[in-house]
C-alpha cells in the first residue's frame, strides 16, 4: 500500500469544523482572450454552477466523509433558489439562512491555458449579521474556516470580533487575491488569532510587499512576525510549508489542467480534512495537494473528489 493510502485510510475526523463563508453562483465562460477596454468579444458559456470559495470547501469536506457545521448564508431568489436546491441535491445544509436579499453571482471566464479571471457580485454571503454568529456552535479544539472574501468586506470587522471571542479554537484562512484589500490594523488583529494561512504565489508576492520582504524570505519572516503557521501554493510546482522552526515541502500531484476554476479552495478542503483528523501539516498539504490535482483536471469548481476517487487517481503515490 502506498504512503497516500495509508494515511487516507486514517481520515477520520477528531475535531469539530466550521465553514463560514460564501455560497454563489458562478456563470463559466471560455474566453480567447480577456476583455479589454471598448472591446466586445465572443464568450462561450460551459455552464452555471454553485460555487464560493466556502460551498467548494464545504462539498470536498463532505465527499472526503469529513462531517463540518456550514455557515453559508443562503437569502431568497433567482441564485439563493438555485444554490439551496444544489446543496439539498448533496445532502448540505446551512446553518444561516437570511430573512432577505438574494445570494450573489460571479462571471469567470476561462483562458485557453486553464487561467481564471472572475467579476464578482456581492449578495447576502456579504452581509453578516451579529445574530448569525451566535446561533453558530463552535465548540473548543474546533477548526474553523475563513475567507479573504468576507474578511475584506465590510462584515470583515464583525467576523474579526467574533473570531477573537472563540475559545481553543484554529482558524484556517484563505485569503484570496483580497490579502491586499485588508487594511493594516484588522489584519494585525486577525493574525494575532494566529490561525494557519493558505497563500498561492501570487498572494504570497501581495504579502511580501506587505511586509516588505523578499518573497523567498516570505515563511520565516512570517514565522518571526505572527508565530502562525504559512502554506505557500505552487500550483504544478506543489507547495511549501512553515510553522515555527519547522517547514517542507510537498510536491505536486500530475494533473492535466482543463480550468483552475476552485483549485485554492479544494486545496483548503483537502488540507482541513487532513488537519481534522489530526495529521501533521506536512501529511495535510499532501491531501491537499491530492484534491487539488484532481479539482483542475476536471470542469468546475464544485467537482471535488471522493476517497476512492482520489485512491485510484493516486494509487502509487
Amino acid at each position: 500500500m502506498s504512503y497516500f493510502a495509508e494515511r487516507l485510510a486514517t481520515l477520520h475526523a477528531t475535531r469539530p469544523v466550521t465553514v463560514l463563508g460564501a455560497a454563489v453562483i458562478d456563470v463559466i465562460a471560455d474566453a480567447y482572450a480577456l476583455p479589454w477596454r471598448g472591446c466586445d468579444i465572443e464568450l462561450k458559456q460551459q455552464g452555471v454552477n454553485i460555487g464560493g470559495c466556502a460551498l467548494n470547501i464545504a462539498i470536498a469536506l463532505k465527499r472526503l466523509g469529513i462531517a463540518a457545521q456550514n455557515a453559508l448564508p443562503v437569502g431568497h431568489g433567482v441564485w439563493a433558489d438555485i444554490i439551496r436546491n444544489a446543496m439539498a441535491k448533496q445532502d448540505l445544509h446551512s446553518a444561516v439562512e437570511a430573512e432577505t436579499g438574494d445570494n450573489g453571482w460571479c462571471l469567470a471566464l476561462v483562458e485557453p491555458d486553464g487561467e481564471r479571471t472572475f467579476m464578482s457580485f456581492s449578495g447576502v454571503e456579504n452581509q453578516w449579521q451579529q445574530g448569525w454568529l451566535d446561533a453558530l456552535n463552535v465548540p473548543a479544539e474546533s477548526m474553523v474556516y475563513l475567507s479573504g472574501y468576507q474578511l475584506a468586506s465590510p462584515c470583515g470587522e464583525l467576523l474579526t470580533a467574533w473570531l477573537e471571542g472563540l475559545l481553543g479554537v484554529t482558524a484556517f484562512i484563505d485569503f484570496g487575491p483580497r490579502i491586499a484589500d485588508i487594511p493594516d490594523a484588522l489584519m494585525a488583529r486577525i493574525m494575532a488569532c494566529k490561525p494557519i494561512v493558505s497563500l498561492n504565489r501570487q498572494e504570497a508576492e501581495i504579502a511580501a510587499e506587505r511586509l516588505a520582504v523578499n518573497v523567498e524570505n516570505l515563511g520565516a519572516e512570517w514565522q518571526q512576525r505572527f508565530g502562525s503557521a504559512l502554506i505557500v501554493r505552487h500550483d504544478k510546482d506543489g507547495a511549501a510549508w512553515y510553522d515555527g522552526d519547522a517547514s517542507g515541502y510537498v510536491p505536486a500531484f500530475p494533473a492535466t489542467v482543463v480550468d483552475t476554476i476552485g483549485a485554492g479552495d479544494s486545496h483548503a478542503g483537502g488540507t482541513l480534512a487532513g488537519l481534522a483528523a489530526g495529521w501533521s501539516l506536512a501529511d495535510a498539504v499532501l491531501l491537499g495537494n491530492a484534491v487539488a490535482a484532481w479539482v483542475v483536471s476536471h470542469r468546475g469548481g464544485d467537482c471535488a473528489p471522493g476517497r476512492e476517487e482520489l485512491l485510484l487517481a493516486h494509487k502509487d503515490v
